[in-house]
Formats: C-alpha cells, structure tokens, sequence
C-alpha cells in the first residue's frame, strides 16, 4: 500500500481519538458545571442571597415582620458553613436527620429555626439551630409542650412559681444570684433603699440575669403610723438608690409587713405584691425548717407566690436547695410580672396581688381587684385567728429586730421615725 496512504489514514485517526476525548471532556464539564448550578441555586445561593442584596434584605425584613407579630414563629434559616456542616450534604427537601437531630428542609434549601412551624398539618417546635424540640420549650414570653416526635401538644401549661426575696441586697445575694443564674432561674427581689449603696453590684447583677428589682421602702417601717407625703418618699428614695446604682428604679414594690390600704397602695405608686406562700425564714433561720415550711405549703402550686428573704445565710442556703427542687418537680420560675404576664393579668399600680392561682385569675382578669383583705389574708397560719392587726404587731418587732442583728452591714437599722433617717 502506498506510505502516504496509510500515513494519511493514520492522521484521520489520531483526529477521530482525539474527538473522541474532546467529546468526553466536554461532557464532564457540562455535567460538573450543572451540578455546581444546582448546589449553587438549591443550597448555597439562600445562604449568600445576593451578598447583601435586595432580595436577602426583603427577606429577611419579611422574618424579622412574622417574628415581631408572631414571637413563637420559626425562621427560615439559610444553611451556613461550618455551623450546618451536618446539613450541607442534605440536597432533598422535607425531614432530615443527621447525629445532631431530625431537621426540616425547605424547598428553597432553608431549614427552620428558633421557634414553631406548620408542616403537614402538624405543629412542631425547632430549636435555634434548627433541630426538633421536645419537652418544655420557650418562644418570647410563651411556654410551650412538645411530644417526643416534636408535635406540640396545647393542652399542656407549665406550672409556674414566683420567687421574691426581701430587704436586702445582703452579704448573702451574690451566692443566690449565682444559683438562679445557674438553673436559668428568675426572682423578684425587693430591696430596701439603705441597702443599695452597701451593695450596688447586685442590682446590676440581677437585671443581666433576668430577675426583677422591686422596691420595699427606704428603712422598712410600718406604713400605717407615717402620712402619704412620707409614704412616698420612702419610695422614691428607694428607686433614686437604684437608679444610682443600676439605671433602672424598680417595677413593683411590696410594703413592709404588708401594712397598706388603699390610700397607701396610691401613694406607693408601683404595682404591690403580697404573697401566699410566707416561709417565715426570718423566724424559723433553719435552711431545713424553711424546706419544710415552703414545701408542706398545701396551697403552693401553679401561680403562687413565695416569701423569703436574702439578708439571712440559712434563707439564701434554703433557697439554693429549693431551686433545682421545684425545677425538677415541673415548675418554671419567674418574676411577678413574668407570672402576672403569662396568667394573662394586666398589672396597675396602686392595686395588690397576692397570687396568679388558676382560681383566681378570673377575678383578676375582671373588675375586680385585691384591694380590700380579708382575715384570711393576713393570717399567718390559716385557721388560728390571727388576723392582720396581730400579724403586724408581732412581726414588726420580731423581724426587724431579728434582721438588724443579723446584717449589722446592710445599712441604718428599721426606724421608727422615718424623720430621723437623714
């Protein structure tokens, strides 16, 4: 055969072959780059959006609307790098599950987040990273019940208890402030004015963690032997020291020994809050009795509200065994106006409570008010006569004299005359 024959044949080919490959390598490219187009438009286009552009901002101006008007909605979140390592490999839409959880993803590569979602007609909760709740969950103010699958279950309300410290702050509140910020635990604590400057941190500590300051008068005397004039000023004084110290003045207030009447609850000014659980921690001063006192409470129970008081060593020991104590029996522990918000009461000032119990909340809801006590309500230990008159005489020599000897630090001593507390 003739050399350039088959020279020529050869020539035609090394060209078929190298078609061939051509072909081949552009049709893995097109394959790759339609794979990245996928990623791209399935998965990572919702985390960059337009890298700050109009349609990341109107979406996210969209969830930031729905979660304003609706605390407890889920967020549609965009998977983000490293924080959703487990969820980048997930292309399908609908349940996901990796070793963190189950998760839900949306057709637009998105996954919900930080509160609750409708999905085939059931409700379920996730939590800010996106996995699935179940137990108790918190969305704003709202406590909400979720089954093992992650369903949410409305006929469940979480029981609530309202823990208030009196006259301090003291040597001893730093140890409780660590205790209730340590089970994610709030309080009410209301403080006495003279205090305040002994121990300014404490205020401050109590606003970072969630607690609420309440304000019980400048040097706790018997409200009923003073006029309105001084009844006020023990009041605003109390809430100057703690603006001094923290920013804020207080939000509610209790009256010394639970002396007051109308007139008094006007002059104060603030919201004012008895209680109905008294631990008499300032008599007993037994961490166990004080226990014993709070727990054998037959009343205690959703919406009630405790009495202790932080200016004693053995009252603060007791309280740091209550906490995880009444946590593991159920009950959320809040503020008083936490309680108050979450019964759906409305607090005024110049009016009293002295419970959010489910038995009473419609009275309170209603016109009616706490206004005017009867003998039950000050009776210390119901059913032995003891009625308001007798409780005021006892307490306020006892307490204020157990107190002043107690805490010889926690400023001037209870006065008679409030007069003489300049």
């Amino acid at each position: 055969m003739d050399k350039r024959v088959i020279q020529r044949r050869m020539r035609q080919k090394r060209r078929q072959l190298l078609i061939r490959k051509i072909t081949k390598l552009v049709f893995c490219a097109v394959a790759a780059v339609l794979l990245v187009v996928f990623v791209v438009k399935g998965i990572i286009g919702p985390i960059t959006g337009k890298l700050g552009g109009k349609e990341e901002g109107t979406t996210q101006e969209v969830q930031a609307k729905t979660q304003e008007a609706d605390p407890s909605a889920a967020i549609r979140q965009p998977i983000k790098g490293e924080a959703d390592a487990g969820k980048l490999s997930s292309t399908s839409v609908g349940w996901q599950e990796d070793e963190n959880g189950k998760w839900y993803q949306n057709a637009d590569g998105s996954y919900y987040a930080g509160g609750m979602a409708e999905i085939d007609g059931s409700t379920y909760g996730f939590d800010e990273n996106g996995y699935l709740e179940s137990g108790w969950a918190t969305y704003g103010s709202q406590d909400y019940y979720f089954n093992d699958d992650g369903t949410l279950d409305p006929q469940k309300q979480r029981p609530m208890i309202a823990l208030t410290f009196d006259d301090g702050p003291g040597e001893y509140t730093n140890r409780l402030l660590d205790c209730l910020e340590e089970y994610g635990a709030h309080a009410t604590f209301f403080m006495l004015g003279q205090n305040v400057g002994n121990y300014p941190d404490a205020p401050k500590r109590m606003q970072e963690i969630g607690c609420e300051l309440g304000n019980h008068s400048w040097s706790h005397p018997q409200l009923t032997t003073l006029g309105l004039d001084q009844v006020s000023e023990q009041f605003e004084k109390t809430n100057q020291a703690l603006e001094d110290a923290c920013g804020s003045p207080a939000t509610v207030a209790r009256t010394p020994y639970g002396a007051q009447d109308d007139s008094i609850l006007s002059a104060v000014g603030l919201p004012c809050f008895m209680w109905s659980t008294d631990s008499l921690d300032w008599k007993l001063l037994d961490a166990q009795a004080d226990i014993d006192s709070i727990m054998n409470d037959e009343t205690l129970g959703d919406g009630s509200i405790i009495l202790m008081h932080d200016i004693h060593e053995p009252s603060v020991d007791a309280a740091i065994e209550l906490i995880p104590m009444l946590i593991d029996q159920g009950y959320k522990l809040v503020t008083v106006s936490e309680l108050a918000e979450a019964k759906g009461v409305s607090l005024e000032a110049g009016k009293s409570y002295s419970d959010f119990w489910p038995s009473t909340i419609e009275s309170l809801t209603g016109s009616s008010s706490e206004d005017d006590y009867t003998e039950e309500d000050y009776t210390e230990d119901e059913g032995d006569g003891e009625v308001y008159e007798d409780y005021v005489e006892s307490t306020s020599n006892e307490e204020a004299e157990e107190i002043n000897s107690t805490d010889d630090s926690s400023g001037e001593d209870y006065q008679e005359n409030p007069d003489s507390e300049e």
